[in-house]
């Protein structure tokens, strides 16, 4: 626990300091105690009174001595406030980055720890909850090694959609010929069939009345994505409430008649405020509270209004002579301070940023400060200097020797996808190149990062609102064209199917890859769970088109998978943090790319603290941990390595971007 007194060294000020050594000695607490006796820096801090205290980075008190009652409480840990009366549903979101797994899993921890039993549940197709707790997930409840009361639960996509064609198939006749069996089969053979099957198994979770446990904790993709998953309930209740027919985009409507109960319990316990919490999280970042901000007014629209804000990674600068470390905690209390109303209004904790990595049960009990701090480990031999990589001008120069292609830049949330997607955007046209820059991600980002239009770069992204109004109108005009007006009624009600998205975006995506046989195409994806559903479609595409080509010019045929495939085509660039988890997440992307038979071209290790330099102890222990991750993607992750160092001000608009992909290159105007 880090103290500082704040005062002109008064006899006040020693007595003040004293109290604190004498009952953190008596309640067991390590404390760190920092006195600032300079007037200037006492007066920056916002300090009108001596002797102050501040305790983590907050001022608890200001003025006089302190009552010992009152010191005894700061140096008391404390969970959070949303821990006193916890909601049976617990919901994690936010943004890709912000901590969410972390905070999740170490609440539920700490349920767990109090003897309720807990059930950790993971929404998120990229999840990392298998390293940090050291389990492998499943697709049904595994008990956590040395925590009795918390099992954890992954909903594995492929699993949940295989579970239910299963239960679909076994609805039909039993003289169904092999005919029938393999058609229904190839119906529920698509990412909407993975997309409805997931949700049943969300479903069943929420509409669970045997109350096997006291507590769910679900850790959820980033915002688009579960934002989408939300939504779901409502959308599927709605679509069946009026569709009583035998089929539908998924096949056998039966299949999803016999759930209609089930959805409609879920959206009950959605609503409910007494059962179910949204905890949104969020880091001291205006982006990220940004996002937080409009997720909460849309949670709104959806009717979940029970709301909770965490602020994550809260950092306070120790060494104030450290540009760096001063420069990140002042970005930090400006984008505090900038809080939207509707978040303000919102009860809210805070969690202080940490020097370990939260991995292991020791730092995730650590992470809510319940119990002592995990002392950063110092290294068992001296790291050796990292050689800095080439940075993202380096790589602009490489991708634009092949003069057309597609470039898809691919990573967990919050790594700063769409930043490098931009920059590298801007570095094709000041090259030369014809470029057109989009996302498939659903929060869109693009717009905020470009901040304006930049002359020869054409930006647009994939709606799924857009998009799939446009696949609705391209269906009615052609296929329900010589119907007559009941039979385009019954079309055009399948067609409000939530599954339609998935394919409208589907086909959007499809046509922005074909767009690269001439041009530069950036994608900038959404984060790694949803982007791995987009991938599942492009395959189940190909092989249809392999199916129903077979034989007949085949070899003519071109799907979205095969360009993917091609690297003289595409390349794809992977996106990380010198992190334990992203890099971890990086790595399975990877090998999912891999089974795939995409092969990545390149890493950007982004936001490198070791390539900014910074001397604040805390930052310091954290770079002990970067540069292992450096030399863990190093030692054979990546073939190409480009690195980007931390910025003071993020780099949003056209200069700052343009300065991370011109190198020594004089600076160019638009």
């Amino acid at each position: 626990m880090e103290v500082i007194v704040l005062g002109i060294g008064c006899a006040k000020c020693k007595s003040t300091v004293a109290m604190i050594e004498r009952v953190a000695k008596d309640l067991g607490v390590k404390v760190d105690i920092t006195k600032i006796e300079d007037r200037a820096e006492i007066l920056q801090r916002g300090i009108a009174a001596t002797p102050a205290v501040m305790v983590d980075g907050v001022v608890v008190h200001s003025g006089g001595i302190p009552a010992h009652e009152a010191v005894q409480a700061w140096l008391t840990p404390q969970p959070l406030e949303l821990l006193r009366h916890p909601t049976r549903h617990l919901f994690f979101t936010g943004k890709g980055g912000v901590g969410k797994t972390s905070l999740s899993t170490a609440v539920a921890l700490h349920l767990a720890d109090a003897g309720k039993r807990v059930l950790l549940v993971s929404t998120d197709a990229a999840s990392n909850l298998d390293e940090m707790l050291g389990v492998e997930l499943q697709n049904t409840p595994v008990p956590v090694p040395g925590v009795p009361h918390l099992s954890v639960l992954n909903i594995d996509p492929d699993t949940a959609a295989e579970s239910y064609r299963q239960r679909v198939v076994a609805q039909m006749a039993a003289d169904s010929s092999d005919a029938e069996l393999s058609t229904v089969r190839e119906q529920l053979s698509g990412a909407c069939t993975t997309e409805i099957a997931s949700f049943d198994e969300f479903a069943s979770l929420l509409s669970d009345a045997d109350n096997h446990y006291d507590h769910i904790v679900f850790d959820t993709a980033p915002t688009g994505h579960t934002l989408r998953l939300l939504s779901l309930p409502k959308a599927w209740s709605g679509f069946l409430a009026g569709n009583d027919r035998g089929a539908s985009c998924l096949g056998p409507h039966s299949g999803l008649k016999m759930q209609e109960v089930r959805f409609k319990a879920a959206l009950d316990a959605l609503s409910d405020p007494g059962t179910t919490t949204v905890v949104l999280v969020t880091r001291p970042d205006a982006g990220a509270i940004a996002e937080a901000s409009r997720t909460s007014d849309e949670l709104n629209t959806l009717g979940l209004h029970n709301q909770r804000l965490v602020v994550n990674g809260v950092f306070h600068a120790s060494e104030r002579s450290d540009a760096i470390a001063v420069a990140i905690a002042a970005l930090g209390a400006q984008a505090l301070a900038a809080m939207p109303a509707n978040l303000l209004a919102l009860p809210h904790d805070q969690v202080a940023l940490r020097a370990f990595d939260t991995v292991g049960l020791p730092a995730l009990r650590a992470l809510l400060g319940t119990t002592q701090a995990v002392a950063p480990t110092p290294p068992t031999e001296a790291l050796q200097p990292l050689e800095q990589g080439t940075g993202l001008d380096a790589l602009a120069d490489a991708l634009a020797q092949a003069g057309k292609g597609l470039i898809m830049v691919m990573g967990k949330g919050g790594v700063g996808k769409t930043t490098i997607a931009a920059a590298l955007a801007i570095g094709l046209v000041q090259r030369g190149k014809t470029v057109h820059l989009s996302t498939t991600d659903p929060a869109a980002h693009l717009a905020v990062t470009l901040d304006g239009a930049v002359d020869g770069l054409r930006v647009d992204r994939i709606d799924p609102v857009a998009e799939t109004q446009r696949y609705v109108d391209k269906i009615m005009a052609t296929k329900g064209a010589g119907l007559s007006a009941a039979e385009q009624a019954l079309m055009l009600e399948d067609l409000r199917s939530p599954c339609t998205e998935e394919v409208a975006v589907f086909h959007a995506f499809s046509k922005v890859v074909s767009e690269a046989r001439s041009a530069f195409v950036v994608l900038d994806t959404a984060p790694t769970g949803h982007s791995l559903l987009l991938m599942d479609a492009t395959g189940a595409y190909h092989r249809q088109m392999v199916r129903e080509f077979e034989g007949h010019s085949a070899g003519r045929v071109v799907t979205p998978l095969m360009r993917l495939q091609d690297p003289a085509y595409t390349r794809i660039i992977l996106v990380t943090l010198p992190e334990t988890t992203p890099v971890s997440q990086a790595q399975a992307l990877q090998e999912d790319l891999r089974r795939a038979q995409i092969e990545p071209f390149a890493w950007v290790i982004n936001k490198s603290i070791e390539a900014a330099g910074t001397r604040d102890p805390l930052l310091a222990a954290r770079l002990q941990g970067e540069r292992r991750q450096m030399e863990r993607i190093s030692r054979g992750l990546a073939k190409l390595t480009f690195v980007v160092p931390w910025k003071a001000q993020p780099p949003i608009g056209y200069e700052a971007l343009s300065a991370l992909v011109q190198g020594q290159r004089p600076a160019s105007g638009q």
